[in-house]
């Protein structure tokens, strides 16, 4: 916010989001925010702003309670025609003890297939190549449109549901699954997925510890075995798929031994990369209260651990792919002499400008790890089967 007002003094700030939501009141005290909307305003910005004229004083706040916020605006990303982000599901109705996400977007809902169709079938009129589903709680998808039977609500459709239907209906290359609770990743869901030719062998399932003492004080829905049994169920019908997953250090009570449980842990699961978060107090949470605060110094120590566990992970992977071709998506890259894409499982390349189309897919050879290991060197594959053929060949399962 105080950047945008440097640049541009006389720019109209509206906030806007969880945080505008949490503390919309703090946030109107900031010198030069003119609006402040909650998460059921935000929607309706127009309704608030009459010009843009700089009000004196501190922001004008409209947030209501979230309690209140039960409806479902859909919403997609536009402007790069590689890649779009569709929001078919938002809110959460889970308790995790460190979140504060329930408080601020409010109770699951989601959009109808039918409108998730819609607005897929828009993005792809676009020219865009791959569509990222996103969620707050994407695997809940159903909450909020359901029907009564009775006095009883019922989901009027799952989120295996909206992925097949997306897939018949919608003619894009590439669908991903941004992200799903381990609870939610259902046999039928991995089964899909690994026979499906739009949904991408790319999975990221957040884990948050490899302790279940940790897991039952963050009040997550699942145990270690479970996680466990997700991704072997991942590489049996996809051993050549990506799966990326969250992890938090330092909560609250974490010894070192629970730490050194979860870090073994990691080291023998078959996941490619981690994202490693740092426990934060949140005002409001159960876990805020709880005894046994990591020291601060001690909490990103064991973030460094697991970063550089991460790093391996990720080369690892990369090192199994090397010497195979897979089908990527060109992006432009910052550097005008290169291309960049990802492959369908998210293996990240880098080739020389020209052997490719920046927004088409084409089979690429992957043939070394850069020096620094972050990506892969791809040279133009010489075959001339069709990238679905080429995949079948070198890594399907099937």
């Amino acid at each position: 916010m105080r950047q945008a007002l440097r640049r541009q003094p006389d720019a109209f700030v509206v906030v806007t989001g969880c945080y505008a939501q949490l503390k919309p009141h703090d946030i109107a005290e900031i010198p030069g925010v003119d609006l402040v909307l909650g998460a059921g305003e935000k929607f309706r910005i127009l309704d608030y702003v009459d010009d843009l004229s700089k009000a004196p004083g501190k922001g004008m706040v409209h947030a209501g309670e979230v309690r209140d916020v039960n409806t479902f605006n859909a919403s997609f990303s536009f402007g790069d025609r590689t890649r779009s982000f569709l929001k078919v599901q938002d809110g959460c109705d889970y308790k995790c003890s460190f979140c504060t996400i329930p408080m601020a977007r409010g109770a699951s809902r989601s959009d109808t297939v039918e409108n998730a169709v819609a607005n897929a079938r828009r993005i792809a009129g676009q020219g865009t190549q791959e569509i990222v589903l996103t969620g707050v709680n994407l695997g809940d998808f159903g909450n909020g449109t359901a029907v009564i039977e009775g006095e009883r609500p019922k989901k009027e459709a799952m989120f295996i549901d909206l992925i097949r239907t997306l897939d018949a209906e919608v003619d894009i290359p590439r669908f991903r699954i941004s992200s799903i609770e381990p609870n939610l990743l259902t046999d039928e869901v991995i089964a899909f997925v690994a026979e499906s030719r739009r949904f991408m062998p790319h999975l990221h399932v957040p884990l948050q510890s490899g302790n279940d003492k940790q897991l039952r004080d963050m009040r997550r829905r699942y145990s270690r075995d479970l996680y466990a049994a997700r991704v072997e169920a991942i590489k049996k019908h996809m051993p050549h798929a990506c799966i990326g997953c969250d992890v938090i250090v330092g909560f609250p009570g974490e010894t070192e031994a629970d730490f050194l449980e979860t870090y073994r842990f990691l080291q023998t699961l078959d996941v490619s990369y981690l994202h490693v978060f740092t426990y934060s107090e949140r005002a409001n949470t159960p876990a805020a209260d709880m005894s046994g605060a990591v020291p601060v110094e001690e909490r990103r120590r064991r973030n460094a651990a697991l970063r550089g566990l991460s790093e391996m992970k990720r080369r690892e992977f990369y090192r199994l792919h090397l010497g195979s071709a897979r089908p990527v998506l060109f992006e432009q890259h910052k550097n005008p002499a290169l291309l960049s894409g990802f492959t369908d499982n998210y293996i990240k390349i880098e080739m020389p400008a020209g052997t490719g189309k920046v927004n088409a897919i084409a089979p690429v050879l992957l043939k070394n790890l850069s020096a620094d290991g972050e990506v892969v060197l791809g040279f133009e594959s010489t075959r001339k089967q069709n990238v679905t053929e080429l995949v079948q060949r070198t890594v399907s399962p099937r």
